[in-house]
């Protein structure tokens, strides 16, 4: 397909049944490229699936009901196409795709192309996948089912339409992409992150209970205040889990806080909190003032150190070799019309400056950074550092 087709929307299939998805997948390892998408239930659900899962070939479309197959697991015939070293797969913004379809399915990812990481490689400057679409082909893709139920059935549909529509387009697109990465000499670039992406790995999901540090204002409180939004925090986490829907659809951050400022004591006054409904009263006051009496009685310890990444350290000779690197960073990322934080992101010249290079081997050794900045990169960047320390010394009484 050219870049000057528009495939239509209503051209796809829907599969429900394991024969159907079986023939499907064998058909599909026999293509060079295929387009995928996802669709989870995370707005909806304390614990998110994968809901739908959006196929396109060349010549057609198909939308693969896991839920109708019993299951994200049932998704097992896929396996081998996403493994498949052969058959070119498709997303844009793969991340979240690939996460929830390693986490839901187990599956492994080989020969992975990411429309949005190529977009932001080349400098566009919206890398949406509707922006994309309509700057290479006109056309206008919904939006409006972005937040949808993904979980329901049956599927409206606009839900249809709109799933298809996200698919429907990739492979063009990621061919007039990748002419741009070949021209501009990225596709390198892209390649390495590609792989970055299909080696990355996630912890497996559990319930963070030191999750109410997080919430905005929190480590401003003083004990007591701290110890009541804890408590809160556990009560609506078992109510989500209970229910089965995201904790902020139970009560907002804001209402927690709202809870943990006004302490109250009766049903009255619960109710008197904003946020706090009749129907929240009457199915979940009796555990909110019951943690808030636990929190008042119970004030909250020391604030528990979370780990966090070791850094080394900057002496004042570090500092400057990093102030050289960033003012290196921003005429050299207009140049090539990146982001800056793409180019080279602040950790990455913060390892550069810390390591100090002084040949390319020295920065490709740097293990802070991605391969194609290090190889691409590494004559320029260890050159800046020479050329650094060597005006230092030349000032008077200078020392690097």
């Amino acid at each position: 397909m050219d870049e000057g087709a528009k495939p239509g929307v209503s051209d796809f299939d829907i599969i429900t049944e394991a024969q159907e998805l079986e023939a499907l997948a064998e058909d599909l390892l026999k293509e060079e490229i295929v387009a995928f998408d996802t669709e989870a239930d995370s707005f909806y659900h304390y614990f998110d699936k994968t809901c739908l899962v959006q196929v396109a070939t060349r010549d057609h479309a198909w939308l693969v009901d896991p839920l109708a197959l019993g299951g994200p697991a049932n998704l097992a015939p896929l396996g081998p196409v996403f493994a498949s070293p052969d058959v070119r797969v498709l997303f844009h913004a793969a991340e979240y795709d690939i996460f929830i379809l390693k986490r839901d399915c187990g599956f492994t990812f080989s020969n992975l192309f990411d429309t949005m990481v190529s977009a932001q490689l080349l400098g566009y400057p919206a890398v949406g996948l509707a922006a994309l679409i309509e700057h290479h082909f006109g056309v206008h893709l919904p939006k409006d089912e972005q937040r949808s139920d993904w979980s329901r059935r049956p599927l409206r549909d606009k839900q249809l339409q709109y799933a298809a529509s996200d698919v429907l387009y990739l492979i063009p697109l990621a061919e007039a992409i990748e002419k741009e990465l070949k021209a501009k000499g990225r596709l390198g670039w892209a390649m390495d992150e590609f792989n970055n992406l299909t080696q990355r790995k996630w912890p497996d999901r559990e319930f963070d209970a030191l999750g109410y540090l997080r919430i905005k204002g929190s480590k401003s409180l003083d004990p007591v205040p701290l110890a009541v939004l804890r408590e809160l925090f556990l009560v609506r986490d078992a109510r989500a889990q209970e229910i089965d829907r995201p904790p902020f659809k139970v009560l907002g951050n804001r209402t927690l806080l709202d809870l943990v400022s006004a302490q109250p004591s009766t049903k009255e006054e619960l109710g008197r909190v904003k946020g706090i409904s009749e129907l929240i009263v009457r199915r979940m006051g009796p555990s909110l003032l019951e943690a808030i009496k636990r929190g008042i009685a119970n004030p909250h310890g020391p604030i528990p150190k979370t780990p966090s990444p070791v850094r080394r350290r900057m002496d004042k000779r570090t500092e400057r070799r990093l102030a050289s690197l960033k003012a290196w960073r921003a005429p050299r990322s207009k140049e090539l019309s990146l982001d800056p934080g793409v180019l080279c992101p602040n950790a990455a010249l913060e390892a550069i400056a810390l390591a100090n290079p002084k040949t390319p081997e020295d920065v490709v050794a740097i293990p802070e950074l991605k391969r194609w900045l290090a190889e691409s990169f590494g004559a320029e960047l260890s050159a800046l550092m020479v050329d650094h320390e060597a005006q230092k010394g030349n000032k008077p009484g200078g020392k690097s």
